[in-house]
C-alpha cells in the first residue's frame, strides 16, 4: 500500500474495522489470550466471542472495565476515534479491488446485523400480539 494511503486509512475506524475488530485487537497488543480477557472482566468465553464476532455488544459497564484493562478509551473501542492503537507499522501491498471487497464485506456484515435486530424486535412484536389475542 503506498504511504500516502496508508496515512490516510484510519485503520480501526469504523470505514475499516468493527468493534469486535477493535476488540480483538486491543486484547492482542495487551497479550491476552479470549480466555484470560473473559475471566478479568467476569464473562463467559462465548460471550467474548460474541463481541469479537461482532454477534453482540457488551453493557456499558463491561465496556468500561474493557476499556481499562486494555488501556484504550471507550470511545476508541465503539468508533475508532480516541485515544487507541495505530496502524500496523508493516503493511504489506494490497491491491485496491481486495481493498474494495473488504468494504463490501464489512458493509454486507452490518446490514445483515441491523436486519437481524429488525427480525429480533418484530418477533417480539407478534409474541406480545399473540399473547393479547390469547393464542
Amino acid at each position: 500500500m503506498n504511504e500516502d494511503l496508508q496515512e490516510a486509512v484510519n485503520w480501526y475506524g469504523p470505514e475499516v474495522a468493527t468493534f469486535g475488530d477493535r476488540l480483538a485487537a486491543a486484547r492482542e497488543r495487551a497479550a491476552m489470550t479470549q480466555a484470560q480477557l473473559a475471566r478479568r472482566l467476569g464473562v463467559k468465553l462465548s460471550t467474548l466471542r460474541g463481541w469479537e464476532d461482532d454477534l453482540s455488544e457488551p453493557r456499558a459497564n463491561r465496556l468500561s472495565m474493557m476499556a481499562g484493562i486494555l488501556n484504550v478509551s471507550i470511545m476508541w473501542l465503539l468508533t475508532g476515534e480516541g485515544d487507541g492503537l495505530d496502524g500496523p507499522e508493516d503493511t504489506a501491498e494490497v491491491p485496491a479491488e481486495v481493498g474494495r471487497i473488504l468494504a463490501s464485506m464489512r458493509e454486507l456484515r452490518t446490514e445483515l446485523k441491523s436486519a437481524s435486530d429488525r427480525l429480533a424486535r418484530l418477533e417480539k412484536q407478534l409474541r406480545v400480539q399473540l399473547r393479547e389475542t390469547g393464542q
